[in-house]
């Protein structure tokens, strides 16, 4: 059978049999001119292909290509324990795209899944007030979806906030805030009668929406730590809290962990006496009206990606769907929105939502280093694990095949814990208090600050410009700023790290990078 490989061949085009727990690279490229100079510049994604046991598999290099004496750039397969995200991580990153760290489908992407991903994907970089396309002018508009966003939206696009599917940058004191959401309620708790739920600070005619606000100025403790005070445009609401644009990491596995695996960590009266009481939020499907347990936003007050991008689609873009149909608007609010139901049909939403669910998560890194090494025993020593939960496995029910049956290591219950009054704002969310938060997943987190910042220099010289900002505000200027913010339920981890050696620290916080 001529498609069928039966043989392999290494670098020097020694010819071999086939053989269970063999290695085989496979490069998939896309060559845009015909010969004899289509292979002069192309882009080629490289595969690990193990035989026999499952396909696909994350990858790293040993060697040097010009040094015959080493093992020339040959691919390894990753350990499995550095799989953050099971069978959809990704290899180690070899091109010279240090801020394109986020933007690759899952390594065990379904062909059945590839066109859905694209096409999701197209959705996630559409302006949805002219349907242009953000990374590209040689992209034609998607006309389907202009005008639809507004008349009042935080952004007019996906990737307006989450650009290359990171977090948000911080803006400098007094420039409007337009990638992160603002979410307002009247002293009740009721959405603000003038705005609704979400402060939307721009408006499809041009105009400030329902008002701006900056960040007036930063005010430091005693610590020198940070935290923002802000400016708005009107009249401040009642209540609100600030929430930055998260990273869109490792989402669709996080789903297909089961409810209950995440109520398994909890222990909301601290039986076994460690002070750490994590609970979970519960809130109510917007389809089905059902009670489910929150997993997604800073609050975990979504229960599912579909609800969670539903409510961003209609609260920070001003995009109505079926699953949110009724535009964001205060009850004497004029002028609000849409009153004609669904906007985005039901297939892009499902396309949105599978690219969303299928990105593929970064491997750990640094993997024989002693220190980073070193600093992950320093995790679990200090307590960070009791709930940054370092390991579970999904579910075998999902949706999704490539999602199922995964072990998966996002470094999080879920769950929700009291942070102290430090971190606190006044405005709850479902059952989360103002000093309620989800526990952060840290996949990713040694990636973010150059995804955020992204590159500066010419093409093929290009280097990080990292862009370090943590916590739900970006109040937190390096990781061990972040640290340092636990209070209430983090408190004891934070007085164990303040009582570590230097050399503890930086072992610590170099096992935080790697991941």
């Amino acid at each position: 059978d001529p498609t069928t490989i039966k043989e392999s061949f290494d670098i020097d085009g020694e010819m071999a049999p086939l053989a269970v727990g063999q290695f085989m690279e496979i490069e998939a490229s896309q060559f845009l001119n015909a010969p004899p100079v289509g292979r002069d510049n192309y882009y080629g994604t490289t595969y690990l292909y193990e035989v026999g046991n499952g396909g696909l598999v994350p990858w790293y290099t040993v060697g040097t290509f010009e040094d015959k004496a080493s093992e020339r750039e040959n691919s390894h397969k990753l350990p499995e324990k550095f799989w953050l995200g099971g069978r959809t991580t990704l290899p180690y990153q070899y091109s010279d795209e240090p801020d394109n760290h986020f933007m690759q489908m899952a390594t065990n992407l379904n062909t059945v899944n590839g066109q859905p991903f694209v096409r999701g994907r197209r959705v996630h970089h559409t302006n949805m007030i002219d349907g242009s396309h953000d990374e590209s002018d040689e992209n034609e508009p998607f006309t389907e979806l202009a005008h639809l966003a507004g008349p009042n939206y935080v952004n007019a696009s996906c990737d307006g906030c989450h650009h290359r599917n990171g977090r948000a940058p911080v803006a400098p004191v007094g420039e409007a805030l337009d990638r992160w959401v603002f979410k307002v309620a009247a002293a009740d708790g009721t959405p603000d009668p003038l705005i609704g739920s979400v402060l939307q600070p721009q408006g499809s005619d041009g105009s400030a929406g329902e008002g701006t606000v900056s960040i007036g100025e930063w005010v430091e403790n005693a610590e020198g730590l940070r935290s923002p005070k802000y400016t708005f445009s009107g009249q401040a609401p009642a209540l609100f809290s600030a929430r930055i644009a998260p990273q869109l990491v490792g989402l669709g596995l996080l789903e297909a962990v089961a409810e209950s695996t995440i109520l398994a960590f909890e222990d909301v009266n601290d039986s076994n006496g460690d002070g750490i009481s994590g609970r979970a939020n519960i809130s109510i499907d917007p389809v089905s009206g059902v009670k489910r347990l929150g997993r997604f936003g800073w609050k975990a007050g979504a229960s599912s990606l579909t609800h969670q991008i539903a409510g961003a689609l209609n609260t920070d873009m001003g995009v109505m769907t079926s699953v949110l149909p009724e535009p964001d608007c205060g009850v004497l609010q004029e002028g609000c929105g849409n009153d004609q139901g669904p906007e985005l049909a039901d297939e892009h939403l499902t396309d949105l939502v599978k690219y969303i669910s299928l990105l593929g998560v970064r491997a750990r890194r640094n993997f024989d280093d002693p220190d980073a090494l070193h600093g992950e025993e320093v995790f679990n020593q200090i307590g960070c694990a009791g709930c940054h939960i370092p390991e579970m496995t999904t579910s075998a029910f999902h949706p999704l095949a490539e999602l199922r049956n995964q072990t998966i290591r996002p470094y999080s219950d879920l769950l929700l814990h009291d942070m102290g009054e430090g971190l606190a704002d006044n405005l709850g969310e479902h059952e989360a208090t103002g000093a309620e938060w989800r526990t952060t997943p840290l996949w990713g987190l040694g990636l973010s600050a150059c995804v955020t910042g992204g590159v500066v220099g010419p093409f093929q010289e290009q280097v990080c410009e990292p862009h370090h900002s943590y916590l739900h505000d970006g109040r937190a200027r390096t990781i061990e700023e972040a640290i340092l913010w636990h209070g209430g339920e983090g408190q004891a981890s934070r007085g164990a790290y303040v009582a570590l050696t230097a050399g503890e620290k930086a072992a610590l916080l170099k096992f935080l990078e790697s991941l």
